[in-house]
């Protein structure tokens, strides 16, 4: 009989502390966007462009991904395809005067070497990531280690 007494008058706390916070009853709570509606949008920020094919964009520290050197506007990259691999997989590569995907990727966690790409190196920009010309967010004094200078 206790247990139910207590779990009611649980239960009664939590729905009235419900209501003080949806009816705005504790004054000085607000959420993080503030007041504004939801309904008050902007358009989208213009699409920073991508500099034209620049080759051999150089390291900044010790394995780190090579950077993509082109854009990939409107690649297909999904569980059904992947339009990285028709030039850099290494049966086009040549061919295409592309980068051969490393043969890391043919690897499994485990160590086992695949006959394809592994699954968890499939998505590319997981780790590869274009360049763009968006100006610095926060200023950095990061310098390049000195090994790869």
């Amino acid at each position: 009989m206790m247990k139910k007494l207590i779990l009611i008058l649980v239960a009664l706390t939590l729905a009235a502390s419900f209501q003080l916070l949806s009816a705005g009853g504790i004054g000085g709570l607000e959420s993080l966007r503030g007041s504004s509606e939801l309904s008050h949008t902007r358009p989208a920020d213009p699409l920073k462009k991508v500099p034209r094919d620049q080759y051999d964009i150089e390291s900044n520290y010790v394995f780190q991904p090579p950077l993509i050197p082109h854009h990939i506007r409107n690649y297909e990259l999904s569980l059904n395809a992947n339009m990285c691999l028709a030039c850099h997989g290494w049966k086009n590569a040549k061919e295409m005067g592309a980068t051969k995907i490393s043969v890391t990727h043919f690897t499994d966690r485990d160590g086992n070497v695949l006959a394809d790409v592994s699954p968890r190196r499939y998505f590319c920009v997981q780790c590869h990531v274009p360049q763009n010309d968006a100006r610095q967010l926060v200023g950095n004094t990061f310098k390049r280690v000195k090994s790869l200078q």
